[in-house]
């Protein structure tokens, strides 16, 4: 073992999330009794690239059960959210912290693991993913970097810790991980050693959970340029495995562009359900065997059927009267999302997009944002009250009632539809 992997390679400038009262807190209760405790991970990537911090992990040597009893000496609220691989989530002002006891994999078995823990720090590393994943940090501020994380992050290179084949042997997960770091982090070329122990591995792809699979593809999508790392998975015949319905990268290429760079609207933000049904080339039935896939949720699942599978597609061309008929109908944020997509598949196909092009396309947007919905003035209950029975011809006749009053650009009220619906009961 070299004194690079037991000694301290840095600095870390005092951060804000590190300095806070809950993060001091957490920390005394766990080093109050003499054990040492790091700050590992995510948290320490970010900071040393000056990215926003979104998850405080922090691993010691100290086994769980005494970690909860530290905490709970401390008023500090202790979840035991794993506690078999050594993982306590500390809860302090609103605040979470996952505090992790050093451990080492005596086996191992797809997502799960039998670990023992340890106190060496080295070897808690050496059972982690990605070298840029394998960073410790004091509560000063002294930066451990047991295989050469710091470098790779400066270089943009994603690489597993040691052997990619044992790493991904030992949970296929990582796999789609290294992906997703890649388009977060990454520039290329791709680690090559890597890039064919993910190809040899990817027929296990299917085996993982369809959560698991969601979650990475969902923080691949919300990359600053995920079609990049998209089409390298699909030339090596790694998307396929688990999203073979992906054909309109040029589509989704575009979308990211209109997302990031190409529009100035407050209501237009990268979206991830947005940008998989951009992606997808399927109808309402594959979308809908997607989300169940993915284990979508039903929110999720009624978005992207509505979107990958449109019953309407927004159109320059459309009259005022017609986009306040078909945002009365599909609602102002499936609209602006078709018209999005529909946009960034017009230019995925042009050239050169006239600059009255794009003027055309971001007055649908803009509609979309002023959009005030509008309530249908009868019910089921009007038509009932004229005699007629319960039936098809209920919901018939409401049908038609709404038509002519959209066709009517709204205008007409409740007095006004009753006469209507009089008139077509009386013929």
């Amino acid at each position: 073992m070299t004194a690079a992997m037991t000694e301290p390679v840095g600095q870390l400038e005092p951060q804000a999330w590190m300095t806070a009262p809950e993060t001091r807190a957490v920390v005394a209760a766990l080093t109050a009794e003499g054990a040492e405790v790091r700050f590992v991970g995510g948290c320490v990537r970010d900071a040393v690239l000056k990215r926003p911090i979104k998850d405080i992990d922090i691993a010691t040597h100290d086994p769980p059960e005494r970690v909860i009893a530290l905490l709970e000496k401390a008023g500090i609220h202790a979840i035991p959210t794993g506690i078999e691989h050594g993982t306590v989530t500390a809860v302090t002002n609103g605040m979470h912290f996952e505090v992790t006891t050093l451990r080492c994999d005596v086996e191992t078995f797809g997502r799960k693991a039998r670990v023992a823990f340890t106190d060496d720090w080295v070897q808690d590393a050496a059972r982690r993913d990605l070298t840029i994943n394998a960073l410790f940090c004091t509560p000063t501020g002294e930066i451990y970097d047991p295989f050469d994380g710091l470098a790779d992050l400066g270089a943009g290179r994603v690489r597993f810790v040691g052997n990619p084949m044992k790493r991904i042997e030992e949970d296929v997960l990582r796999l789609l991980r290294f992906f997703r770091f890649f388009a977060h982090y990454g520039r290329p070329p791709l680690d090559r050693e890597a890039l064919q122990a993910c190809r040899l591995m990817a027929h296990h792809l299917p085996s993982l959970s369809g959560e698991r699979i969601c979650g990475e593809l969902i923080k691949l999508l919300l990359a600053p340029d995920p079609v990049s790392v998209l089409l390298v998975m699909q030339g090596e015949k790694i998307l396929p495995h688990i999203l073979p319905e992906a054909a309109e990268f040029g589509r989704l290429r575009q979308l990211v562009f209109l997302e990031r760079r190409g529009l100035v609207l407050e209501s237009v933000r990268p979206d991830p359900i947005r940008r998989l049904a951009c992606l997808v080339s399927t109808n309402a039935e594959g979308a809908a065997a997607i989300a169940a896939r993915l284990r979508l949720s039903n929110a999720q699942t009624r978005r992207l059927i509505a979107l990958a599978a449109p019953v309407l597609v927004p159109d320059p061309a459309m009259t005022a009267v017609e986009r306040r008929r078909a945002l009365h109908r599909i609602g102002a944020e499936d609209f602006r999302d078709l018209a999005l997509i529909a946009w960034a598949g017009r230019r995925a196909v042009s050239d050169r997009p006239r600059a009255t092009e794009a003027d055309a396309w971001r007055s649908l947007l803009e509609a979309a944002d002023a959009w005030q919905p509008v309530e249908f003035p009868l019910k089921g209950r009007d038509i009932l009250a004229l005699g007629i029975p319960p039936g098809p011809r209920v919901g018939e006749m409401l049908g038609a009632i709404e038509r002519w009053w959209e066709e009517g650009d709204f205008r007409a009220g409740r007095e006004d539809c009753l006469a209507r619906l009089r008139e077509m009961a009386g013929s």
